[in-house]
C-alpha cells in the first residue's frame, strides 16, 4: 500500500458538534456563525432605538408643521393619511399597464385611419389629379375659335365642374342661373371649408403624434417595471429627447 493511500485511510472526518440527544428538546445547537448573526441583529436594533431616543431628547417642543393639523394617532402609533400601501400586486400592475398600452394603441390606430381619410380629401396631400374633358377639333382654326360654354351649353361659372353640370335650358327652366354676385360668396365659403379641413388635419396629426409618444412612454415604463439590470444612460429628458436606458445583456437559450 502506497504512502498516499495510507494517509487517506488514516484521515478523520471532522464535523461540528451536534446537539446531544438528551438536549434535543431545546432544538439545534447554536454554532458560532449563528451567534454572530443573532448578535449583529440585536446590536443593530439597539443602535436604532438609541438613535430614536436621542432624537426624542433633542426635539424642539416648539417646532410646528402644517401637516400636524391633519395627523392622527391610534393607540399611540402615528397614522398618516398619505402613502397608503398599494392594494395591487406587482403582477397585477404590469397586467393593467399592458391593458392601458393596448387601449392607447387602439386610439392611435383609429386616429391614423381618420388622418388617412382627411388626406385623401385634400388635393395638396395626395388626392387624385383633376379630371379633364378632351374635345377633338377638325383643324387649328376651329380649336382657336372653340367656346367651351357654347359647346357644353352651360354657364361659364359651371365649366370647372366634372359632374352635375346642368345645361342652359335646365337652368332657365328651374331659374337657377348663377349670377356674378354669388360667385365671390361661393368662393369665400369654399375657402373657409378648405381652411377648416386643413385645421382639422393638423389637429389629427398632433393627436396621433401625442398618442404614439404616450404609447412609447408606457411601453418603456412597463419594461422598467420588469427590471433585469437596467441603467440610465441619459439622466434627463424632455419633450424632444427622452431618457435612454440600457439593459444588461442576457444569453438567449
Amino acid at each position: 500500500m502506497s504512502s498516499a493511500l495510507r494517509k487517506v485511510i488514516k484521515r478523520r472526518t471532522h464535523k461540528e458538534r451536534s446537539q446531544p440527544s438528551e438536549r434535543s428538546k431545546f432544538g439545534l445547537l447554536e454554532k458560532h456563525k449563528d451567534y454572530k448573526q443573532r448578535a449583529t441583529n440585536y446590536h443593530a436594533k439597539q443602535d436604532a432605538i438609541q438613535n430614536l431616543q436621542q432624537k426624542a431628547d433633542e426635539r424642539n417642543p416648539d417646532e410646528f408643521y402644517f401637516a400636524m393639523e391633519k395627523s392622527r394617532t391610534r393607540g399611540g402609533v402615528h397614522k398618516s393619511s398619505h402613502g397608503q400601501p398599494n392594494k395591487y400586486t406587482h403582477a397585477q400592475l404590469v397586467s393593467m399597464k399592458t391593458q392601458d398600452i393596448g387601449h392607447v394603441r387602439q386610439q392611435s390606430q383609429a386616429e391614423a385611419k381618420k388622418l388617412d381619410h382627411l388626406q385623401s380629401r385634400l388635393h395638396m396631400l395626395g388626392a387624385p389629379a383633376e379630371r379633364r374633358h378632351h374635345v377633338f377639333m377638325d383643324n387649328a382654326a376651329s380649336a382657336r375659335s372653340f367656346d367651351p360654354a357654347q359647346y357644353f351649353e352651360t354657364d361659364e361659372s359651371l365649366l370647372e365642374r366634372t359632374y352635375n353640370r346642368p345645361r342652359l335650358s335646365q337652368l332657365e327652366a328651374a331659374d337657377l342661373a348663377p349670377t356674378s354676385e354669388d360667385a365671390p360668396q361661393a368662393a369665400e365659403l369654399a375657402e373657409k371649408r378648405r381652411a377648416s379641413v386643413y385645421q382639422q388635419l393638423l389637429d389629427r396629426q398632433q393627436r396621433h403624434q401625442q398618442l404614439a409618444t404616450l404609447a412609447a412612454d408606457m411601453t418603456m415604463q412597463k419594461e422598467l417595471m420588469a427590471g433585469g439590470g437596467v441603467r440610465k444612460l441619459k439622466a434627463k429628458g424632455n419633450s424632444d429627447a427622452k431618457p435612454v436606458y440600457k439593459w444588461k445583456r442576457e444569453r438567449k437559450r
